[in-house]
């Protein structure tokens, strides 16, 4: 048996990798019309971080049709390890966005390729390679999936690999997730949520009762919970602090959805990489990476359009806008 070379293999192996689904969103963009973009939360995370030039890797299926190929083709473009994603000849993974505010999913994929991951089948040694995990969104609901991940997180961290968990909250979520919730809460060195995701998850109308489920859960949790239009906070260990964020487009507007889709994706991204960049720096600069870099991924080509330098750019007009302030 012979194998083509991939168009991209790392010397090394991935140091971080994201865990779960990559699928095709459908979203609506006229009374009739419907436009394909691949997506899923642990994905974009991924190309995120790949993009800001983090040596990483999405780990999962994805199918062998024309749907799975576009996600492959955009894993060889954000220079991702593709020895980590696995394609199987089972029907793509598909969520239909039919309400933008809050997101309402219709998700179609019984024994959809996502399904089939197997860690065991990962690239030899990856195990050793590895520093950082991330683990989220809907492949937590998934079984046999949802399973599979959750023991793998547990054993990572058991490795003394560090965890990132970003629930990111969809009405199957109920109940049910309960569970799940709080294992991997208790497990995750970094936690991302909104206070939508908080008061979904929690079923409470006021998102600070979610937030202090899991400060009891996990005291030690760097936790970044993004407000809206009102910014973003960082929970520390060295301490506290917050920011406001960029107006976004409105969501309504089909350009706008795309930015306002892949800005919680890009600011989990930006988070993580200044983490793993400087892991003993302040908690101000890893929230100004985090918000600069959802920033910089709302200006139209999402979070394949993100650079290093953008981020940079975008950091050195804010201190310059404070020195004015000053």
């Amino acid at each position: 048996m012979t194998f083509a070379p991939t168009p991209v293999l790392h010397a090394d192996l991935a140091n971080f990798v994201c865990f779960g689904e990559a699928l095709t969103e459908m979203r609506r963009v006229g009374p009739s019309e419907w436009r394909s973009y691949c997506g899923g939360s642990p994905w974009k995370v991924a190309i995120a971080t790949a993009r800001l030039g983090q040596l990483g890797a999405f780990a999962g299926g994805i199918s062998k049709d024309a749907f799975g190929q576009e996600l492959w083709q955009c894993s060889v473009d954000a220079a991702l390890d593709l020895r980590f994603i696995q394609q199987f000849a089972r029907a793509p993974l598909m969520a239909f966005l039919h309400d933008p505010v809050p997101p309402s999913y219709l998700y179609v994929g019984d024994d959809s390729a996502d399904l089939h991951f197997r860690p065991h089948a990962l690239p030899a040694g990856w195990r050793h390679a590895l520093r950082w995990a991330h683990f989220g969104s809907i492949s937590l609901t998934r079984e046999p999936l949802a399973a599979r991940l959750v023991a793998l997180a547990e054993s990572l961290k058991d490795d003394g690999v560090r965890i990132s968990y970003d629930p990111l909250y969809r009405l199957s979520m109920d109940s049910r997730y309960d569970r799940t919730l709080e294992r991997m809460c208790k497990i995750a060195d970094v936690i991302q949520v909104s206070e939508d995701d908080l008061c979904g998850l929690f079923r409470c109308r006021d998102y600070h009762l979610g937030l202090g489920q899991l400060a009891a859960w996990n005291p030690k949790a760097v936790v970044l919970l993004t407000l809206r239009e009102r910014g973003a906070q960082l929970f520390h260990p060295k301490g506290d602090v917050s920011a406001t964020g960029p107006k976004l487009p409105p969501p309504t507007d089909p350009g706008g959805l795309v930015d306002w889709m892949d800005a919680g994706d890009a600011t989990t991204a930006g988070l993580l990489f200044s983490l793993m960049r400087t892991p003993d720096g302040e908690p101000e600069e890893h929230l100004r990476w985090a918000m600069a870099t959802g920033a910089a991924a709302s200006d139209g080509q999402g979070v394949h359009g993100l650079t290093y330098r953008r981020v940079e750019d975008l950091l050195e007009q804010v201190q310059v806008a404070r020195a004015e302030l000053a």
